[in-house]
């Protein structure tokens, strides 16, 4: 069995194609896979340290602007893309793949739409309750569509065939549900957990700013948190511009990304994250309380139709962007920490709507469409 996975942008189009791949890998012998996505995007570096071969093009996502620079840019990618779909082209028809599977973002489309003009199945894989563009666009011809919300069928109604799988979870995280891990601070504190997806928030490490002032003076917890790799790059100085020296402040630890998710995720407290389906889904599974922190910058708001799920199962407090500074972000979290049975019910709610045999309903549903 051959398969190509096409996906990326960020983390949360890749990591779950990634988290499908590695199972698959694990469970079929003599499987082959390789991926395909932007160049120079975040598929590009964790599928190399995943360890599987990439097929990468160069790609720009569309601007919704009518202004000059917003037409030229279009011109741009819609070159780009064109010259990737004909790069792809010639790839299906040297590798002969059984199916192409897309996961999402612009970065899907040129690989996804070549396999399905060569005649090769192709199916795809909607994490989010809102379908992107992308996606939406290359359902209408997928052999399966595989959705991780009952109430996102209502978008496939033309699809050939569509199948609930739930949201894949990374098989690390799972494993290390429970066991014993070198603890990520050494000081006996409570641990929170930040991370704003794998490009970062530009507005949310703004106010993290103001909350890790704060956490220095109180001392009172610890915080790891991932700031992505552009605002990693100016973050540190303007912490350290309100007073705070990082490299000696032992209970906060500043990093651009986060490779070992699983022993983050596990050995937190508490998780300050925005609400990708994928990421709840992981938080979820790894039975943890939350504060999520919607991205207002997404199409039909779907993310706080994600978190609000979560937040209405009692598992995580849902803190609106345009309504929360750091100071506000910080005090939710203190009242939090400061109320451990609050803590351990979330936890044990979260639990409740993970969805741990997702891989599974995935992997079968990807094997019944390559027949």
């Amino acid at each position: 069995m051959k398969i190509i996975f096409a996906g990326g942008g960020t983390a949360g189009h890749v990591n779950p194609a990634l988290a499908i791949a590695n199972y698959m890998k694990k469970n079929t012998p003599g499987i082959e896979i390789a991926f395909s996505g932007g160049k120079g995007g975040i598929e590009e570096q964790l599928v190399a340290r995943a360890g599987y071969p990439i097929y990468t093009f160069p790609l720009t996502g569309l601007s919704r602007s009518l202004s000059p620079a917003g037409i030229k840019k279009n011109i741009g990618a819609i070159r780009n893309t064109l010259s990737a779909v004909s790069a792809a082209k010639k790839i299906i028809r040297e590798q002969k793949p059984d199916i192409v599977v897309g996961t999402g973002g612009y970065a899907c489309f040129p690989m996804v739409y070549a396999a399905q003009a060569c005649g090769v199945r192709t199916a795809m894989l909607e994490v989010n309750a809102t379908p992107g563009v992308a996606l939406k666009q290359l359902a209408r011809k997928a052999d399966c569509v595989m959705i991780s919300f009952e109430s996102t069928r209502s978008f496939f109604e033309g699809a050939k065939r569509v199948v609930y799988t739930g949201s894949p979870v990374r098989q690390e995280l799972i494993d290390g549900i429970g066991k014993q891990t070198t603890p990520l601070f050494d000081n006996g504190k409570p641990t929170v957990l930040c991370f704003w997806g794998s490009v970062g928030a530009l507005y949310m490490n703004k106010k993290m700013e103001d909350y890790i002032a704060l956490l220095a003076k109180d001392g009172s917890f610890n915080l790891l948190q991932a700031a992505g790799k552009a605002n990693f790059q100016w973050m540190p100085g303007e912490i350290e511009a309100k007073g705070v020296d990082l490299s000696a402040t032992e209970n906060v630890r500043l990093v651009e990304y986060i490779y070992d998710m699983a022993g983050a995720m596990n050995g937190a407290d508490l998780v300050i994250c925005r609400a990708g389906a994928s990421t709840l889904a992981e938080v979820c599974a790894c039975g943890k309380p939350s504060i999520i922190v919607p991205s207002p910058y997404v199409a039909d708001n779907h993310q706080e139709k994600n978190a609000r799920t979560l937040e209405r199962a009692g598992a995580a407090v849902v803190a609106l962007e345009q309504e929360d500074d750091g100071a506000a972000l910080f005090a939710r979290t203190k009242a939090l920490l400061d109320d451990p049975a609050k803590l351990a019910k979330m936890a044990e709610n979260a639990k409740k709507l993970a969805n741990y045999d997702a891989l599974d309903r995935i992997c079968a549903a990807i094997n019944e469409t390559i027949g």
